[in-house]
C-alpha cells in the first residue's frame, strides 16, 4: 500500500459515516414527525373542512365530516397496529376546532385552538431555547437515544439543537404573523385555504434545516449502550469477585487504584 492510498482510504471511511450519521437523522426525524404520512393526516381533516364549507357555507356538516375523517385515520391505523400518536394529535385538534367552532357559531373558530397551538408552540421552542434546553433536542433525544447527554457532555450537539429550535420558532411565528391577521380580516374560507397553503411548506422548511444542522452536529451518545456495558462489567467483575479470592482481591485493589 502506497502512502497515497491511505488518505484515499481515510477519505472514503469518513464519507460512510457522515453518509450513516445523514441516514440516522433522517429516520429519526420520519419517526418522531410522522413522515409523508403524518404530514398528509395533518392536512386532510382541514382540506375536508374547507371544502365542504366553500361549497355549501354549512358549518355542522363540515365540522362532522372533518371529525369522522380523523377518526378514520386512527381506526385504520388500529387496523394496521401501527403508532396512532399522529393521528391521535389530529383527532384531538380538529375535536377541539368543532367544539369552538359549535359554542361561537362562527366557523374560523374552527381554525382557531390550532393557531394557538402553533403560536404556543413557537414561544416554546424560543424559551426553551434561552433557557439552555433546546425544546428539538427534548423531542429527538429519546429518539437518539441519548436522551439529554447533549446537555453536558455533547456541546456541539447541543448548539445544533439550539440553532434548529430557533429555526422552528421562527418559521411558526412567521405562520402565526400571517394567520392571525387573515383570522379577523378575511372570511372563513379564505383563511381555511391560506391555512392549508401554510400546512406543509413552513413544517417541511423546519424539517429541512433541522436535518441540515444535525447532519454537521457530532455523533449522539447512545446513553442506552453506555449503561449495558456498565452493567455487562459490574456483573462480569462481580463474577470474577465470587469465583476466586485472587479476583475478588484483584477486583478490590482494581477499585481502590480507580479511586
Amino acid at each position: 500500500m502506497t502512502s497515497l492510498d491511505k488518505p484515499t482510504e481515510d477519505t472514503t471511511a469518513d464519507d460512510t459515516t457522515a453518509a450513516d450519521a445523514r441516514a440516522v437523522t433522517e429516520a429519526a426525524l420520519f419517526e418522531a414527525f410522522g413522515g409523508v404520512r403524518g404530514m398528509v393526516e395533518t392536512v386532510v381533516p382541514g382540506l375536508l373542512f374547507v371544502t365542504i364549507f366553500t361549497i355549501n357555507k354549512d358549518l355542522h356538516m363540515s365540522a362532522i365530516a372533518a371529525l369522522a375523517v380523523s377518526l378514520i385515520l386512527v381506526v385504520v391505523r388500529l387496523a394496521m397496529k401501527d403508532t396512532v400518536k399522529h393521528a391521535f394529535s389530529g383527532v384531538f385538534g380538529v375535536a377541539f376546532g368543532v367544539v369552538f367552532a359549535m359554542m361561537t357559531g362562527n366557523a374560523k373558530d374552527f381554525y382557531l385552538p390550532g393557531m394557538l397551538y402553533t403560536l404556543g408552540l413557537a414561544l416554546a421552542y424560543i424559551v426553551t431555547t434561552l433557557c439552555g434546553v433546546p425544546l428539538i433536542g427534548l423531542i429527538l433525544g429519546p429518539v437518539f437515544k441519548e436522551n439529554l447527554s447533549w446537555r453536558t457532555r455533547n456541546p456541539g450537539r447541543k448548539k445544533a439543537y439550539a440553532k434548529a429550535s430557533w429555526a422552528w420558532g421562527l418559521i411558526l411565528l412567521a405562520k402565526c404573523a400571517i394567520l392571525f391577521p387573515l383570522y379577523w380580516w378575511a372570511n372563513t374560507a379564505q383563511l381555511g385555504w391560506v391555512l392549508i397553503a401554510l400546512k406543509i411548506p413552513p413544517f417541511l422548511l423546519a424539517v429541512w434545516l433541522t436535518w441540515v444542522f444535525l447532519a454537521k452536529a457530532p455523533a449522539p451518545i447512545d446513553v442506552f449502550a453506555e449503561m449495558e456495558a456498565e452493567e455487562k462489567a459490574a456483573a462480569a467483575e462481580a463474577a470474577a469477585s465470587e469465583g476466586s479470592p485472587e479476583a475478588a482481591s484483584e477486583a478490590g485493589g482494581r477499585h481502590r487504584r480507580d479511586r
